[in-house]
């Protein structure tokens, strides 16, 4: 199969060095149109579709600093494509329980892994709906790291967190958390 793939390409490039000497003013645009969306996932424009995670958490004025984590943690992308996925979503007042200066300090280049840790840490890979939450379950998130997942008087909560509402996306499903969850 790579030997294929390897003749094709060299086909290719014999058949194009052969049959022009220069590329047109339209190979030459198309070129420059791939370049702009090689931004990624999240530079996609859709104002059709219902919301992926990353758009839902940036129309919501409660995750202003998840959004802000996102983009120095360089997850946007990550969490734009197509899942699915389960995330538990800090609001901004769970972030605000953290010590003083936290975030601040997570956020810096320099703590970039420490950050994705703790961010992976509220992703699992596919959809936990609360109908599926029967007993405590255990769920390995991204990070490699296990959280809790438990039902008490019809009430979510992860990690001890509380699960303050539910919202289904394109790309999976997001928990509103009033807890950010640090792994052990």
């Amino acid at each position: 199969m790579k030997t294929n793939r390897i003749l094709f390409a060299l086909a290719m490039i014999a058949w194009v060095g052969s049959s022009c000497s220069q590329p047109s003013q339209d190979v030459v645009d198309a070129s420059a149109s791939n370049i702009e969306q090689a931004a990624g996932q999240s530079a996609v424009q859709d104002d059709e579709s219902q919301k992926n995670i990353v758009q839902t958490a940036i129309g919501s004025p409660q995750h202003t600093t998840l959004v802000a984590a996102l983009k120095a943690a360089a997850y946007v992308d990550a969490l734009s494509n197509a899942g699915p996925f389960t995330v538990f979503a800090p609001t901004d007042e769970a972030f605000a329980k953290l010590p003083a200066g936290t975030v601040e300090d997570l956020t810096k280049p320099e703590n970039k892994l420490k950050l994705q840790n703790i961010l992976e840490y509220h992703v699992y890979v596919g959809v936990i709906r609360e109908s599926m939450v029967q007993g405590p379950m255990k769920l390995n998130q991204v990070n490699g790291k296990n959280v809790s997942i438990t039902k008490e008087s019809d009430k979510l909560k992860v990690n001890g967190a509380n699960v303050l509402a539910t919202i289904q996306t394109s790309n999976g499903i997001v928990y509103v958390i009033d807890t950010v969850l640090l792994p052990e």
